[in-house]
C-alpha cells in the first residue's frame, strides 16, 4: 500500500483551511491533512474505515506509539490501548494521548484534530511510511 502525499508551502503561515494543508492520502484507509507550526505537527485526519493500528507501529519500541498527541474529536470513536490501561474518546472530546500507545478507530469516517511534537512525529512516520511501504497496514479491530 503507498501513501501518498501532496505538499504545500506553509513555511510562513501559522493558520490555515484544512483544504490548504498539505494532504497525505493512505488509500482506502485513511486522509490527512497536515502542516508545521511552531515545532509542532498539525493534522486534520479522517479514518475512512475501522482500523487497529498496532501492525504499523512495528520496530517502534514496544510497538508502541511514543509520540504524545492533543487534539480534538470531531466525529466518530477512538479507543485507545496504553501499556496499563485502555480509554475511549468519543465525539467532542478533547484528549491528551500520553507516549506508549496504540489507537484503534472503531467508527467509520472517524474525524479529529491531533497535534504532535515535530521531531518525535518525524520518526514516527519515518515508520509508519516504511511499513506501508512493506504493505503493512491498519487491521480490522477485535
Amino acid at each position: 500500500m503507498k501513501a501518498k502525499r501532496s505538499d504545500g508551502n506553509m513555511t510562513k503561515k501559522t493558520h490555515a483551511a484544512k483544504k490548504d494543508l498539505s494532504a497525505i492520502v493512505i488509500p482506502g484507509i485513511a486522509e490527512l491533512h497536515s502542516a508545521e507550526w511552531g515545532g509542532y505537527s498539525v493534522y486534520f485526519a479522517k479514518w475512512k474505515e475501522l482500523g487497529d493500528m498496532s501492525p504499523l507501529f512495528e520496530g517502534l519500541p514496544d510497538n508502541m506509539c511514543h509520540v504524545p498527541h492533543w487534539g480534538y474529536m470531531f466525529k466518530g470513536k477512538m479507543v485507545l490501548k496504553y501499556k496499563d490501561r485502555v480509554e475511549t474518546i468519543n465525539a467532542g472530546d478533547a484528549f491528551y494521548m500520553e507516549p506508549d500507545h496504540v489507537p484503534t478507530f472503531t467508527e467509520e469516517g472517524t474525524e479529529l484534530l491531533l497535534f504532535s511534537p515535530k521531531k518525535e512525529d518525524a520518526e514516527l512516520n519515518a515508520v509508519l511510511m516504511e511499513n506501508l511501504k512493506k504493505g503493512i497496514t491498519a487491521k480490522k479491530p477485535e
